[in-house]
Order: C-alpha cells, then sequence, then structure tokens
C-alpha cells in the first residue's frame, strides 16, 4: 500500500499507511471506486481527504475536513509501499 507523508504547518509530521480500510472510507466519501477516481478526476482535494482520514484515524484531535483542515497542511507527499514492511 501507498503512504502519505502529512507536513502540518505547526511543523509536525504523520507518514501513514493506504490501508484497506481508508481505502474504503474514501470510497464512500468519493461514491467511486479508489484506483478509478484517481485516474479520472486526479483532484489534489482526494489527497487531502486521505490525509484527513490517516490524520483522524492516527488518533489526533483533527478538524472536520474542509478548508478549515487544508489550511493546517503544509505539504503532503504521495510516498512508495515501504518493501520491508
Amino acid at each position: 500500500m501507498a503512504r502519505l507523508k502529512i507536513v502540518r504547518t505547526d511543523g509536525s509530521v504523520l507518514e501513514g499507511e493506504i490501508t484497506p480500510a481508508v481505502e474504503y472510507a474514501f470510497e464512500q466519501y468519493a461514491k467511486a471506486g479508489f484506483h478509478k477516481c484517481f485516474r479520472d478526476q486526479e483532484l489534489q482535494s482526494h489527497v487531502y481527504w486521505l490525509s484527513w482520514e490517516i490524520t483522524r484515524r492516527s488518533g489526533e484531535s483533527v478538524k472536520p475536513f474542509g478548508i478549515d483542515f487544508i489550511e493546517t497542511l503544509k505539504s503532503v507527499e504521495v510516498l512508495d509501499s515501504d518493501p520491508l514492511a
């Protein structure tokens, strides 16, 4: 599975895996298949939603998804899977 490196404006960094549960939650949100949605729509907001879901699942206190959450992000980078995992 791919991972995200989420850097917040406060300097904190979270790396999280896009697990099957995160994919499922995304499909419920987007009302479309995970891979098809990314191929066909290519919206950066989808990556931001995944960063929100990963942050939420990490147990951190997180604002509802939207501009207030997005303004807490400095960057979100998609990383390859960890070959050692």
